[in-house]
């Protein structure tokens, strides 16, 4: 059986090494269980074809780079469409007749974030959902048609969607979960870094619309990180910093550094996947907020960027979304509600952190390992 993982997110976005690191961890784990896996990547073309072509050639370095040559299908689909006919499309990777020889076999696909679209779509035998955004995806689903009709499993990260405390929208067919996926074979445990220095990666600004309540909220980490934007003047001795996507003209920049927050330049620090987990490894743990749709709505979710601290043996210092009751005790987690919760979890992580550190260890291993996630989703 043929097993490809569906994805339309990571070679359009050329300088994200994070974003692109998350269906590889899926690719990594589906060669550690020996299977046939075909990454299918779908690429729109813009209307520059430069920086398209730029796109394809930075795509395909990055999975030589990680041993996948002749694993992966760039799927290039010129005019852009939400409809995915593979008739009109360009395969380059795979050919397009060695992956209709696929097709014609036993297959399944894993459809990550619902990437892949009718009519391709319906050409795989067996079709997985596997959503990664429980509050923005299954909100769009009860709107319209987000390939609810089109698949036979569907999977979420969203730990807590079925439970009674979730304050999401039912859908007609019952979710299954699964942890976000860390390859721990590839990303292990790193030294303690000579810097007390606490990090998240992101986009400081959102431009998606969730409705709640009647409202359309400000659900970006700009608004999620007010509750907690004073911390580092409550933690002097931890170095806190932000590499969010800010440009170097937003007035956001001073008003942070005054704060006291350290900014970097994500595109510079995390450009590659190797370049993501050097970036990871150079902290002593990761500080964040959630979203508040994640929050309010008790989600579960959980973030493959906590899963890859966690397996460099850094605790991960977050809010609770509903996720904290699927985890063990000692998870390498803290989880907060509010900038004195997170400044007693900063100092403790400081304090402890050879302990906890082997902890955010042994939980990536025995709960977000990529292989074992996989063998639970394909039912092996």
């Amino acid at each position: 059986m043929t097993v490809f993982l569906g994805c339309g997110f990571a070679a359009k976005y050329r300088e994200g090494g994070g974003n692109l690191s998350v269906p590889l961890q899926w690719m990594l784990g589906l060669r550690r269980l020996k299977l046939d896996a075909i990454w299918l990547e779908i690429l729109p073309a813009t209307k520059n074809s430069r920086d398209d072509q730029a796109k394809i050639d930075n795509f395909q370095r990055r999975l030589r780079e990680h041993g996948m040559t002749g694993r992966y299908c760039l799927v290039y689909q010129k005019p852009a469409s939400d409809a995915h006919d593979l008739d009109g499309m360009r395969c380059i990777g795979l050919s397009k007749r060695e992956l209709l020889e696929r097709l014609a076999g036993p297959n399944t696909l894993l459809n990550l974030s619902y990437s892949v679209h009718p009519p391709f779509l319906l050409q795989f035998e067996h079709r997985i959902f596997c959503d990664l955004d429980p509050g923005e995806i299954i909100y769009w689903m009860t709107k319209m048609e987000m390939g609810q009709s089109h698949h036979h499993e569907f999977w979420t990260i969203g730990l807590n969607v079925n439970a009674n405390d979730c304050r999401l929208p039912k859908l007609s067919f019952k979710w299954k979960t699964f942890y976000p996926l860390v390859d721990t074979k590839l990303v292990r445990a790193k030294p303690c870094p000579r810097i007390p220095k606490f990090t998240t990666i992101g986009q400081w600004y959102w431009d998606g619309m969730v409705e709640v309540s009647g409202e359309f909220p400000d659900l970006s980490k700009k608004s999620a990180f007010e509750r907690y934007i004073d911390l580092p003047q409550l933690v002097p001795d931890a170095h806190f910093e932000l590499a969010m996507n800010i440009n170097g003209d937003d007035p956001e920049l001073a008003r942070l550094r005054k704060l006291g927050w350290h900014i970097a330049d994500p595109h510079r620090m995390a450009r590659t996947p190797c370049a993501y987990r050097r970036y990871l490894a150079s902290a002593l743990g990761e500080f964040t907020a959630i979203k508040g749709v994640d929050v309010s709505w008790r989600t579960g979710w959980l973030s493959d960027r906590a899963a890859a601290f966690l397996a460099m043996g850094r605790p991960v210092i977050t809010e609770d979304t509903g996720a904290a009751k699927y985890l063990p005790r000692d998870s390498g987690f803290l989880f907060v509600n509010g900038a004195d919760e997170a400044a007693e979890a900063t100092e403790k992580v400081m304090a402890e952190w050879s302990r906890m550190s082997k902890q955010a260890r042994q939980c990536a291993v025995e709960v977000f390992d990529a292989a074992k996630n996989l063998r639970k989703v394909l039912d092996l």
